[in-house]
This record gives C-alpha cells, sequence and structure tokens, in this order.
C-alpha cells in the first residue's frame, strides 16, 4: 500500500514490486527492480528514503529514519529487520532480526549478521562482518560471503519479477 503524507507520495520504479500486503507512506523512492514484502513498513515522514537498484526489504522489515536516508544497490534487508540507519552502501546484506540503529554507515560489501544490534552512530568499515549485541567487527568478509550478498540480491529480483508479473503487486 502506497500512501502520500504532508504531500509527499512515494516514488516506485515501474520494475520494481511492492507488495499489496507492504506500507509505503510519504518521501521514499524505490528503485529499479528493488522489491519491498509483505508487512514490511517503509516510512518517510522525517525525511526520504531512498532504495537504489536491486535492493531486497524483505517480510516484516521496517525502514525509517529522523533525517534523510540512502539505501543503495544490491543490499537484502532479511526478514524482520529495523533499519533506522543514515547510509548502508552498496552490496550489503542485513541479517534477519537485526537491529540498524539511528545514524549508522555501513560500508560496502559488508554483512550484519543475524539478531546483531548495531549501535547509533557507528561507522562500519567497508567489507565488515558484524555480529553481537552490540554489534562488533569479527573480521573481513570472504569470497563466499562476497557471493552470498550477491546471490540474495539476484534472487530477489527475479521473485519480485514473478510476483509481478502474476499481478501480486
Amino acid at each position: 500500500m502506497l500512501r502520500s503524507l504532508n504531500g509527499k507520495t512515494p516514488q516506485v520504479d515501474p520494475t520494481a514490486f511492492v507488495s499489496e500486503a507492504a506500507y509505503v507512506v510519504g518521501d521514499v523512492i524505490i528503485g529499479p527492480h528493488s522489491s519491498v514484502w509483505p508487512g514490511a513498513v517503509i516510512r518517510g515522514d522525517h525525511g526520504r528514503i531512498t532504495i537504489g537498484s536491486n535492493t531486497n526489504v524483505q517480510d516484516n522489515c521496517v525502514v525509517h529514519s529522523d533525517s534523510d536516508a540512502l539505501l543503495g544497490d544490491y543490499i537484502t534487508l532479511g526478514h524482520r529487520v529495523v533499519c533506522h540507519a543514515k547510509r548502508i552502501d552498496d552490496h550489503v546484506l542485513l541479517g534477519n532480526g537485526c537491529v540498524v540503529n539511528d545514524g549508522v554507515v555501513i560500508g560496502d560489501h559488508s554483512i550484519v549478521a543475524a539478531g546483531a544490534v548495531v549501535l547509533e552512530g557507528k561507522q562500519v568499515a567497508p567489507g565488515s562482518l558484524m555480529a553481537g549485541a552490540p554489534a562488533e567487527r569479527k573480521g573481513r568478509l570472504l569470497k563466499r560471503h562476497l557471493e552470498l550478498i550477491e546471490h540474495a540480491a539476484v534472487n530477489y529480483v527475479g521473485l519480485g519479477k514473478q510476483y509481478k508479473e502474476q499481478g501480486l503487486d
């Protein structure tokens, strides 16, 4: 469901899939081949939320920010992620149930593990593997991690296209 707020209407690229059971409101931009799944809430009421291309916001995620927020390209927000970040760079995977708090910046080619909690204002270096509560850097990503990030994003591009073609948006 797309809703206008304070004269701002979500802008969704025609190639993107937004489930009829998602709630997207206000100043939100969703880029090409991205997808937003059932139960997800994206609230652009305190600033613009921009989602790049080939990014997926899976079931029951919440994306919100106290100011403008940018989620780049080829990002996966796993089921039940709470994302309040300022910026998530390209090729990032946020594991199921993780929490990324206000003002966080996550560099390219990073993973935040399932259930991790990234504290307010944290700057995560590119290529990081973050885990724990509070999240700490556990090392650099290996080739298999990079392949996982790519596979997740590409898989959801195909899945979103399939749902859209069958009129499930």
